[in-house]
C-alpha cells in the first residue's frame, strides 16, 4: 500500500510520483527510531497532501511556466521547470513543518491536540476529502481546468470542471471507471476473505502493476492520449537543504500542516495504544514526526503523517511494532533503486482511482451527523460547521476557522449553563435538582442554588439573574425600596428634631407616617432565610466572579438572608482569598465542605439564634 499510495498522494501534493516513494522510505525509518506508537503507518496521507498541494500550486502555478514553442507556434507548459520549482516549495514547507513540530514537542505542547475534538477532526477530514476528490477529477476526465486559490476556490474549480466535461478524454474516463470498479471489487473481496486468509490481497499494488502492463502493451499515451506518470528516475537523490528564501511565504501553511499532521497521528496512535495497553507520549510523537519531516525534506520528501487505512492493514496483517514499517521501507527502497522506472507507463487515472477508493472510509463519516444529532447537538453543529468551513475556505483557513468556532461553542456553553434549585433526597445527605427528580424534596426556608458551569466574567451577570429568578423575589427592587425607606426615615427624624427645637409638634398625619416608617422593612414570609450556593462545578474564579459572590453576600445580607458557600475546591478558596472576598463580616465560617453541612448549619441557626456554628474542615 505504501508504494501506490505514495505515488498517488504525491500527485495530490503537486509533485512527481517518485517523491512519494522517497516519502515512504526516509520518514518511516526515522519514525522507527524515535516514535512511540507501535502500530501507526507513517507516510503520505491524503489530507496532508492536498493541503501541501494548495501551497505548491499557489506559489508555482502552471501560468508561470508556459513557454513559446517555435515549432508548433503555441504556448506549451515547461513541466520539468514547474515540477522542480514545486519540489523546492514542497521541501521548504516540509522542513518548516518538521521544525514547528520539534519546537512544539520540546516545549511540551503535545496537549494542543486536545483542542482538536473528535467531531472537529472528523468534520475536517471529511471536508478535506471532498477537496481531494475534486482535485483528482482532472485525471479522471483527462481535462486541464484552471487552478484557483483562496476562499471558494472549490466552487470555482467544480464549475470549471463542469464547463470542460464536454471536452473530456474518453480513454482516460474508461481507464478510471475500470480501475475504480476493480479496486472496489477487490476491497469487497478482501472483506469477505478477511477471516479466511492471514494477509489481505494487495489490491492496490496489483492494480498499479496491471494498469502499468496494460498501458504499456496498448500504448495508452500515444493511442488514446491518456496521461501517464512519465519518467521516474532510478536511485536516491543526494541530500539538499531546503530553500530558505521560501520560508517567509510558507510559514503559516507549515504551522497548519504541523498541527493537522500531529493531530491525526496522535488520535490514531492513542486508539491503538488503548486497544493494546501501552502508552503513547504526545510530546515524543511531536518530536518524532518533526524529525521525520525536517530530515526527510533534505532528501526530497514531502510532509508525512499517518494513514488510517495503512495502519489498519498493518495491524490486521499481524504487525505489532514499527519493525513491520521498517520492512516496508526496505521494500520501497528496493523499488526506488531498481524497479521504479517500470511504472513510467502507469496512467495517472489509476492513481486517482486509488485515492477515490481509499477515501470511502472518510465518506462514511457523514453518518456521524444523525448519530451526533441524537447524542449531542452541539457536537453535531461543530462537525457540520467544520465541514462547511473546510469546503468554503480551503483546508488551511478552514482549520483555523473551525478551531475558533469550536472555542466559541465552549464559551457559549459556559455562558448558557443550566441553573438548578437543589432539594434533599429523603433520609440521605444527597441533594439533587428539584426539576429532574420526583423524589427530591426542598428544604424549608433554605434555597440551594447551583450552576452547571464555572463562574467568570462571561456569565457572572446571568448567574445573579438566575439566582434572583430561583429565589422568587427581585433583590434589586427590595434593596431600592429599603433605601427609599431609610431616606424617608432620616428625613422624618430630621423634621422631628427641627420641630422639637422650635417647641412644636407633628400633626396627626405626620405622626402616622413616622409610625409607619418606624415599623421598618417588613419581611416576606415566603422569602428563604438562607441561600446556599453549591460551587462544586466551579473550578476557578476570576476577579469578576469573586466580585459577583461578594455582591450577592452583601445584597442578600442587607435584607436578612444569609448566604453560604458549599463544595468549594481548594483553588476556588484561594481565588476568594486573593480576590478580597473575606473581611471582618464575611469570614471563612461561610464555607462548608458539603451542601448537607451547610443545611445543618442553617437549621441550627434557626433554632439557636445568633449561635455561631463552625464550618467543617475541608
Amino acid at each position: 500500500m505504501q508504494l501506490p499510495q505514495g505515488m498517488a498522494y504525491a500527485l495530490l501534493a503537486g509533485v512527481p510520483p517518485v517523491f512519494g516513494l522517497y516519502s515512504s522510505f526516509y520518514p518511516v525509518l526515522i519514525y522507527f527510531i524515535f516514535g512511540t506508537s507501535q502500530h501507526i503507518s507513517i507516510g503520505t496521507f491524503a489530507v496532508i497532501s492536498v493541503m501541501l498541494g494548495g501551497v505548491t500550486e499557489r506559489l508555482a502555478p502552471d501560468s508561470n511556466f508556459t513557454v513559446w514553442d517555435d515549432v508548433t507556434n503555441m504556448s506549451v507548459l515547461d513541466v520539468v521547470g514547474r515540477d522542480a520549482e514545486r519540489m523546492r516549495v514542497a521541501t521548504a514547507v516540509t522542513f518548516l513543518t518538521g521544525l514547528f513540530q520539534i519546537l512544539l514537542g520540546l516545549v511540551h505542547f503535545g496537549f494542543m491536540a486536545t483542542y482538536l475534538s473528535e467531531p472537529l477532526v472528523r468534520g475536517y477530514t471529511t471536508g478535506a476529502a471532498i477537496h481531494v476528490i475534486v482535485s483528482q477529477l482532472k485525471y479522471t476526465f483527462g481535462i486541464s481546468p484552471s487552478r484557483y486559490s483562496g476562499p471558494l476556490s472549490l466552487i470555482y474549480t467544480v464549475l470549471k470542471i463542469c464547463y470542460l466535461i464536454p471536452h473530456l478524454n474518453v480513454g482516460t474516463l474508461v481507464v478510471s471507471i475500470v480501475a475504480i470498479v476493480s479496486l472496489i471489487l477487490g476491497k469487497e473481496l478482501n472483506s469477505y476473505l478477511s477471516k479466511k486468509i492471514p494477509v489481505p490481497i494487495p489490491v492496490e499494488l496489483l492494480g498499479v502493476t496491471i494498469g502499468t502492463l496494460v498501458s504499456w502493451q496498448v500504448n495508452l499515451q500515444e493511442e488514446y492520449k491518456v496521461d501517464v506518470v512519465g519518467k521516474i528516475p532510478s536511485g536516491l537523490q543526494p541530500p539538499i537543504f531546503p530553500s530558505a528564501s521560501l520560508f517567509g511565504q510558507v510559514i503559516g501553511d507549515a504551522f497548519a500542516l504541523a498541527v493537522v499532521g500531529y493531530g491525526i497521528a496522535i488520535s490514531l496512535g492513542r486508539i491503538f495504544a488503548l486497544k493494546y495497553g501501552y502508552k503513547v507520549d504526545s510530546n515524543q510523537e511531536l518530536i518524532a514526526l518533526g524529525l521525520s519531516n525536517s530530515i526527510g525534506s533534505m532528501f526530497q520528501c514531502i510532509v508525512v503523517s499517518c494513514s488510517m487505512s495503512r495502519s489498519l492493514v498493518q495491524e490486521s496483517a499481524g504487525g505489532k511494532t514499527q519493525v513491520s514499517a521498517a520492512v516496508s521501507a526496505i521494500v520501497i527502497l528496493f523499488t526506488t533503486l531498481w524497479i521504479g522506472a517500470l511504472f513510467e507507463h502507469l496512467p495517472k487515472a489509476m492513481l486517482a482511482a486509488i485515492i477515490y477508493v481509499n477515501l470511502h472510509g472518510m465518506m462514511k463519516q457523514f453518518m456521524d451527523i444523525p448519530a451526533l444529532w441524537r447524542s449531542n447537538k452541539t457536537d453535531m453543529v461543530v462537525w457540520v460547521a467544520t465541514f462547511l468551513l473546510t469546503l468554503l475556505l480551503n483546508p488551511d483557513l478552514g482549520l483555523a476557522a473551525a478551531i475558533g468556532f469550536a472555542m466559541l461553542t465552549v464559551i457559549f456553553r459556559t455562558q448558557l449553563p443550566k441553573y438548578s434549585t437543589l432539594g434533599q433526597v429523603p433520609n440521605t445527605e444527597i441533594y439533587k435538582p428539584l426539576e429532574d427528580n420526583n423524589q427530591v424534596r426542598d428544604v424549608p426556608g433554605i434555597l440551594i442554588f447551583r450552576s452547571s458551569a464555572t463562574l467568570y466574567f462571561a456569565n457572572a451577570e446571568m448567574y445573579q439573574d438566575a439566582l434572583g429568578r430561583k429565589s422568587g423575589f427581585d433583590i434589586t427592587k427590595i434593596l431600592s425600596a429599603k433605601k427609599k425607606l431609610e431616606a424617608k426615615r432620616k428625613k422624618c427624624d430630621k423634621k422631628k428634631a427641627q420641630n422639637a427645637a422650635k417647641g412644636g409638634a407633628l400633626n396627626m398625619e405626620e405622626e402616622k407616617d413616622v409610625a409607619t416608617i418606624q415599623m421598618g422593612f417588613a419581611r416576606d414570609p415566603s422569602m428563604p432565610r438562607s441561600i446556599i450556593l453549591d460551587l462544586s462545578p466551579v473550578n476557578f474564579l476570576d476577579t469578576v466572579g469573586v466580585k459577583t459572590l461578594r455582591g450577592i453576600v452583601k445584597d442578600y445580607g442587607e435584607i436578612g438572608v444569609e448566604v453560604l458557600l458549599a463544595c468549594c475546591q481548594t483553588c476556588v478558596v484561594d481565588n476568594l482569598q486573593k480576590g478580597g472576598f473575606f473581611n471582618d463580616k464575611v469570614t471563612m465560617s461561610r464555607l462548608f465542605s458539603t451542601v448537607h453541612h451547610a443545611v445543618l448549619h442553617c437549621q441550627s441557626v434557626e433554632t439557636q439564634v445568633y449561635e455561631e456554628i463552625p464550618a467543617p474542615h475541608f
